[in-house]
């Protein structure tokens, strides 16, 4: 071998052993960066679990409303008719209360003209429902 070949060889060698130190960064540079991809694929591994989870949470959220929405309905609906039932019967009650009332008014003037007559009591129950009329 001729010094030029002995020259181009150690020059070879020379640059292998520059490039041996970069090769080693660069493998634990891709090793680093493999690692970071598992770490990454689970975590959005986990976040596609978690939002399906919210999503499915989501889900029976809505059905939860809206079943307590029907429910609701139901009971509005309900307590219309029974408003309507009170707002009759109020109705028919504040009428004879008038007609009542009226009745006592035609009634005092003659209370008054003519003493009426001690009424015969039948029995126990009758004089306690005048003594609770205040009657006597």
């Amino acid at each position: 071998m001729n010094a030029l070949e002995w020259a181009v060889q150690l020059t070879v060698i020379g640059l292998l052993a520059a490039t041996l130190p970069m090769a080693w960064r660069l493998d634990r540079m891709l090793r680093a960066v493999r690692a970071d991809r598992a770490a990454l694929q689970q975590g959005a591994e986990g976040l596609g679990e978690a939002s399906r989870h919210a999503e499915a949470a989501l889900m029976r959220l809505r059905a939860t409303t809206e079943l307590a929405g029907r429910q609701v309905a139901e009971r509005v609906a309900g307590a219309e008719t029974i408003r309507e039932d009170l707002r009759y019967l109020v109705e028919r009650a504040e009428s004879l209360a008038d007609r009542l009332e009226a009745a006592v008014q035609q009634a005092r003037p003659l209370a008054g003209a003519a003493p009426a007559a001690a009424p015969q009591v039948r029995s126990e129950a009758e004089r306690e429902l005048i003594r609770a009329l205040g009657m006597k």
